[in-house]
């Protein structure tokens, strides 16, 4: 094998840190923006929040269309550039500050439904088992009890789980104690079950609801009647109507009001302390209308305001090479590209939520129904971005409507064909059929092949297996299930 020496010329692609870190800053939710954030204040001691800022009311903003709102907040961010070099004498503040790219205070109210429950159910229950007379081999039966509990507050562990377990921890405490018996565990979940919700520590869906059922008052009209329902639990579950009137000696009436007042009880009492909740979503984005138009704007309670410190930054002197001017020096280039990379992201999303807007503006006024098929490529040839820009600029982040809170990507969907040449969005396919369902006959609701039949009628080609499929994911069951014989 001969060595030898020589060139290559070859083209590669390469991300500047600026590049990489505006990519990054573009893909962040709110919530890690604001983390973000922070951790560079706590870095960069050039970088600093400006606590106070004059306010600019609402109604001194003028009307703007969407395209021209869009086109003024790009003017202003490319205005508030940051120059390479500057004097000593500069007035940093001027310069440096950084100019929020929403309107000041938009108008929505914060919605009371938004808020998730605190606490968790374990944390509930202990909570009231406090309160209760029990002895310390009790209280220690009652936390292996909870510990037990999974999130529908069924007991997912055996009683002899339990009584070993709560074995153990007795023994750590006190060594000599005597063994638990089976029969004080069971006097404990007894006491467990009727704590509020009533039915937590159930082991079946049965029991949780004979629990309810026998918490309430003796007289509680068609209470019996739906106790003798649950002995036919199997019937009951596949909705086999005509067996439950011949097994259970119900008449009609009375299945019917039994039926009722089952459905008034929780299955799962535990739900609604569901320790995995669903986060408090913050709209990065706000739309409201005004005048008829829609108006698009930066929720400004997120979009942080930034500077250079001025102090700091007057310390710098170009000719100085000692190592605390180069430290002063990088640290300021740093907070300034940090600031463009804040305000290129804002600019990126107003430009792509306004495009989106402009497009869906009939859900906004009718609902999902209204909604358009769109897609990723489509708002990226409008605003002259690439698709993969669009995607992150719209993963994670929440548009507040006057239909509610929506994340962005929630306005793509794909297209169906129309019979008269046309396309319609799949998120309206959804609604319709969730529509049609809303509005059956109970006695005799819709198969998945008259669904078709009737949005055929309204020019909408969909395959009854394609109708399946959208109405399995709206949680809706099939029509044999959803039948009601009385």
């Amino acid at each position: 094998m001969k060595l030898s020496l020589g060139l290559k010329v070859a083209n590669s692609l390469s991300l500047t840190p600026q590049l990489q870190q505006a990519i990054r800053l573009l893909q962040l939710s709110s919530l890690e923006l604001e983390q973000e954030v922070q951790e560079q204040l706590e870095l960069n001691p050039l970088l600093e929040k400006i606590e106070e800022q004059q306010q600019v009311p609402l109604d001194a903003v003028p009307q703007t269309t969407l395209e021209a709102e869009t086109q003024i907040v790009s003017e202003q961010l490319n205005a508030d550039h940051l120059p390479n070099d500057l004097p000593v004498d500069t007035q940093w503040d001027d310069i440096y500050t950084h100019q929020s790219t929403a309107l000041e205070r938009p108008e929505y109210e914060e919605r009371e439904d938004n808020h998730s429950v605190t606490g968790s159910l374990k944390q509930h229950m202990l909570q009231q088992l406090q309160l209760l007379n029990l002895s310390s081999i009790e209280k220690i039966i009652a936390y292996c009890l909870v510990d037990a509990l999974d999130e529908r507050g069924y007991l997912e562990a055996s009683l002899d789980e339990v009584l070993v377990s709560a074995q153990q921890l007795l023994l750590q405490y006190d060594p000599e104690a005597e063994q638990i018996e089976l029969d004080e565990i069971k006097v404990v979940l007894k006491h467990l079950q009727r704590l509020e919700p009533v039915g937590v520590g159930a082991t079946h869906l049965t029991e949780c609801l004979k629990i309810q059922l026998d918490m309430l008052p003796i007289p509680t009209p068609y209470r019996d009647e739906a106790l003798r329902l649950l002995g036919f639990e199997h019937l009951f579950i596949a909705n086999d109507l005509n067996k439950l009137l011949k097994q259970s000696g119900l008449n009609a009436e009375q299945l019917k009001s039994a039926i009722r007042l089952l459905k008034t009880l929780a299955p799962y009492p535990g739900r609604q302390f569901n320790a995995q909740q669903d986060e408090y979503q913050i709209p990065d984005v706000v739309v409201t209308q005004k005048q008829g138009r829609w108006q698009v704007q930066l929720n400004p309670d997120i979009v942080p305001k930034l500077r250079v410190n001025p102090y700091y930054a007057n310390m710098i002197r170009r000719a100085d090479q000692s190592s605390d001017n180069q430290y002063l020096r990088q640290h300021m280039l740093e907070a300034k590209n940090f600031i463009k990379g804040i305000d290129e992201r804002h600019k990126t999303l107003l430009k792509v939520a306004s495009c989106i807007v402009a497009h869906q503006r009939r859900f906004l006024e009718l609902g999902p129904e209204g909604m358009i098929p769109l897609v990723l490529r489509d708002i990226a040839e409008e605003v002259s971005l690439h698709e993969s820009t669009v995607s992150r600029v719209t993963t994670n982040k929440y548009l507040l409507t006057p239909r509610g809170l929506f994340e962005l990507k929630y306005f793509f969907s794909s297209h169906v064909a129309t019979s008269s040449g046309g396309e319609i969005s799949s998120t309206a396919i959804r609604a319709k059929i969730k529509k049609l369902i809303a509005e059956e006959n109970p006695r005799k609701p819709l198969s998945d092949n008259a669904i078709a039949n009737l949005l055929q009628q309204d020019g909408i080609d969909v395959a009854r297996r394609t109708i399946a499929k959208y109405r399995e994911s709206l949680h809706i069951p099939a029509s044999s299930d959803r039948k009601v014989l009385i």
